[in-house]
């Protein structure tokens, strides 16, 4: 579990839900400098674990996958820069290596700050963008799929602004998303599930009331995708597609129409989960809050809420390793 931030709130949450002792939870493998978690960790002991010598869960015990990337001095919580942005990004990039090196089956993050990370000079959009470079492939195929109080939205663009992703969204991008959508949801484990698009314009169009676009896009994608045998409803405006409740996942065109119904609904409970590039990769759908880092408040509930989802899809009824 790459700690995030580590001068936000991340290295405290990962702390406390590795010492939780709440029932669901995957073993867990803290990815961070030693320094930053013996901050928060205090007296609890620490291992650390090296590649082909996972040493038997205890519980109580920190253990640690060190990657030395923020210096001591830069480690100042509440100040979130472009030392800790740096460090952010080589916490998920050991991550990666960590399971690829066989020592995890998911990958779960804690809170980035984005404006950190672009200040080290990094270009940074989320998660699903540096996934997508890990995994070498185009930032057009990762998305991010929100999960929180019911409901599941992938989104298809990110975070850009919005005539920016109005101009780049083509029925392509939505079948794309769709398809991750899709296979996603089987893996969290609904069979068959039903998509719900959100039209581009308001009332998807209204018949061509409001433009072309989703005549153009849209309902194009969702043609392409019932081809594929999804099952889909026809596009329809997000407000009439989230009150009827009739689908397992949604499809919302940018970022504030995928963004506000589970913050509204869920809080700062919502997991996000970027999906697309065939590995498990999960964050909280929460920022690195850095007005209260290093005040021992920070709250790990939504942490362990993400954990338990992504233990869930891996092995139900298994102890499975999360890094």
């Amino acid at each position: 579990m790459p700690i995030g931030d580590p001068n936000g709130i991340g290295p405290e949450i990962a702390v406390k839900a590795a010492l939780s002792s709440e029932p669901g939870l995957p073993r867990l493998l803290l990815i961070g400098d030693e320094h930053v978690i013996a901050h928060y960790g205090e007296d609890a002991p620490r291992r650390i674990v090296t590649p082909g010598a996972l040493p038997p869960y205890t519980p109580g015990v920190i253990d640690l996958v060190p990657s030395k990337s923020i210096a001591p001095a830069d480690f100042t919580p509440g100040q979130c820069g472009p030392a800790s942005g740096r460090a952010t990004i080589a916490y998920v990039e050991t991550a990666f290596a960590t399971a690829r090196a066989g020592l995890g089956k998911a990958i779960v993050a804690c809170p980035h700050n984005e404006t950190a990370v672009n200040a080290a000079g990094i270009p940074f959009t989320g998660y699903p963008s540096l996934i997508a470079r890990i995994a070498g492939i185009s930032p057009d195929a990762v998305f991010l799929m929100l999960v929180g109080a019911g409901l599941r939205i992938v989104h298809v663009t990110l975070h850009e602004r919005l005539a920016g992703a109005l101009a780049r969204i083509d029925s392509d991008l939505v079948v794309a998303a769709g398809l991750a959508a899709h296979e996603a949801v089987r893996g969290l484990g609904i069979e068959h599930p039903r998509l719900g698009i959100f039209g581009i314009n308001p009332h998807a169009g209204e018949g061509g009331l409001f433009g072309d676009d989703d005549a153009r896009i849209t309902f194009t994608a969702a043609e392409t995708l019932k081809a594929k045998g999804i099952k889909v409803a026809p596009p329809a405006g997000s407000d009439l597609l989230l009150s009827e409740r009739k689908c397992d996942v949604y499809l919302a065109m940018f970022h504030d129409q995928g963004h506000i119904p589970i913050k509204l609904l869920a809080g700062r409970s919502s997991a996000a989960l970027s999906i697309g590039a065939g590995s498990l990769f999960a964050s909280v759908g929460h920022g690195s809050a850095p007005d209260i880092a290093g005040k021992g408040v920070a709250s790990p509930t939504p942490l362990i809420s993400t954990l338990k989802l992504i233990a869930s899809a891996i092995a139900p009824q298994e102890k499975v390793t999360a890094v």
